[in-house]
């Protein structure tokens, strides 16, 4: 038995046999050439391979996790095509006059280097994303076929790390959980394990040659542990927590249908997030009541241009349209802090979480905003859509933001374009709108708490920095009274209030939050029937 603590990515458990997934990266050997500008030729007919390889990936994820899971194979192809990598594979061949994949490999190395040694922690994730599109155009050089996983037997993937292609890959049918050496909780192979609901767990200690194909394991995802080779009580809790686990979503299944109503009649709507418009399968699967977030970024990340109005507009207009006249939350652009587009030009700044992000950059460049304010103006005539305006701090930034939505429906009430008069709401996410919420409230039509920055603004932490772990307290006394004053301006305008931040699916908050008076929860779309079921169990007057 060998057991070893790690980092969860997703909470499950799972008992099953282990398939180790070895590291293909061969070393490869360094060759004198006398042609160089065929060795190049050899590279340029590599790429175009190994863009098809990926644009098959990208069909297939698109499928399986929507498209801001998808959107890393379109990256990866875009990396394919970057000057400055492929100039520094061309210019090796050339003065030093050796083989192309070895050019390939010694590039890989430099810009792994260089991507790791940055402080960024999304930077730092991208030293995998260059290594598994070096490997591809490796592979391609060297004549070597890619490890099949889709006719994997169910299974516990066990690697050094995974890249998004081999994740992507399998038949998420059979694989039971994933465990690995490295990787980071910011990796697209993270997020990807996360939007396919595999239990895994990262950053585990082990020796990669001492585990084997056909070993037994269990996964962990509550306690962050794998155990290689337990023993038979091992297996017999596991047997029973998996079970426990299946009798839990048995029974929240009879919550579909149901309404979200505590014992003594208080009401509580719940919503779903979702980050992409092939998630609204799951929210209509979990029964949510509606869509309370709705990130629109997904429509900026993974290219090289901003998307036009009409690429908005049917996005839009399809989660409208799919939600057949439930409500749709869609927030205005997040782009910053840890969410980059190159072609926004934002610039390093030496603290992006308190930079120029979100709708401050929409204010600083109206245009940008004015596109997306028109796209979801047209779109609300195909559904029951809301807009919800992120980072407010001001009562002059929403007083600034209708200026701009007026100028908006002027524009298209002089092309004669229809479109609805939609609720207007703010995100409640800083400190500062805390404060002044009772003057925010008699402007906007909602509130809606966004947690997760509250949680990091008000304590003075950085949620990506894991030496703060032991600091980052999201139950902080500060930040429930910082709730419940939010909650108390919002009604005493009469307007609604709702949390959509990580601390709405906080089950042990559920009660104290019905209680505030909160209105609407949206949660991820696994958390809505768990919800539901605390609310209808919880009786707030006690009578």
């Amino acid at each position: 038995m060998m057991q070893y603590s790690g980092k969860s990515v997703y909470r499950g458990i799972v008992l099953g046999p282990v398939f180790v997934l070895k590291n293909h990266d061969t070393q490869v050997r360094r060759r004198k050439i006398s042609d160089a500008e065929a060795e190049i030729e050899e590279v340029r007919k590599a790429g175009i391979k190994a863009r098809e390889q990926l644009k098959k990936l990208y069909d297939k994820a698109i499928k399986e996790v929507g498209e801001s899971g998808a959107a890393i194979f379109e990256v990866h192809q875009m990396m394919l095509e970057d000057e400055d990598y492929l100039d520094s594979i061309h210019n090796m061949i050339r003065t030093q006059m050796v083989n192309a994949a070895y050019a390939v490999a010694a590039t890989c190395d430099n810009f792994a280097e260089m991507f790791s040694g940055m402080d960024d922690d999304y930077m730092k994730a991208r030293a995998a994303d260059v290594k598994d599109i070096s490997n591809r155009l490796i592979r391609i050089l060297e004549g070597n076929e890619e490890t099949d996983l889709s006719s994997m037997e169910p299974s516990v993937i066990v690697a050094d790390d995974l890249s998004p292609s081999e994740t992507v890959q399998m038949d998420k049918e059979k694989i039971l959980g994933f465990v690995t050496v490295h990787g980071s909780t910011n990796s697209h192979t993270a997020i990807l394990a996360r939007t396919m609901n595999i239990p895994a767990l990262i950053g585990a200690p082990f020796n990669i040659e001492e585990i084997h194909t056909g070993m037994m394991a269990v996964v962990d995802g509550y306690k962050g542990e794998v155990i290689f080779e337990p023993d038979e009580e091992q297996c017999a809790q596991a047997k029973a927590k998996m079970e426990e686990e299946q009798e839990k979503l048995r029974l929240l299944e009879g919550m579909k249908g149901q309404k979200s109503i505590t014992k003594d009649g208080r009401s509580v709507h719940i919503y779903a997030n979702i980050g992409n418009v092939g998630d609204v399968g799951y929210v209509l699967e979990n029964d949510a009541e509606g869509i309370g977030l709705f990130r629109s970024e997904f429509l900026y990340l993974g290219r090289d241009s901003f998307p036009t109005e009409e690429e908005q507009f049917q996005a839009y207009k399809q989660v409208a349209q799919m939600m057949a006249g439930k409500k749709v939350i869609i927030r205005t652009l997040d782009i910053g802090a840890d969410k980059q587009a190159d072609y926004f030009n934002l610039g390093k700044e030496d603290n992006p979480a308190m930079g120029y992000r979100a709708i401050r950059i929409c204010l600083k460049q109206p245009d940008i905003f004015k596109t997306q304010l028109r796209a979801l103006l047209r779109a609300t005539m195909f559904g029951n859509i809301s807009i919800m305006y992120p980072m407010i701090t001001a009562v002059e930034e929403v007083q600034r933001i209708f200026e701009i939505v007026k100028e908006v429906q002027k524009e298209l009430d002089d092309a004669g374009i229809p479109y609805k008069y939609p609720e207007q709401g703010i995100m409640i996410e800083t400190p500062a709108a805390v404060m002044v919420s009772d003057e925010l409230a008699r402007l906007v039509d909602f509130f809606s708490i966004g947690t997760n920055d509250l949680t990091q603004y008000t304590l003075a932490i950085d949620r990506q920095n894991e030496k703060l772990d032991d600091f980052y307290n999201p139950h902080h006394k500060a930040i429930l009274r910082m709730i419940k004053m939010v909650a108390e301006s919002a009604h005493r305008h009469q307007k609604w209030v709702g949390i959509c931040g990580e601390l709405g699916a906080d089950l042990d908050l559920t009660e104290e939050f019905v209680t505030m008076g909160i209105d609407e929860l949206s949660v991820a779309p696994s958390m809505v029937l768990k919800i539901r079921k605390a609310v209808r169990d919880m009786n707030i007057s006690g009578e």
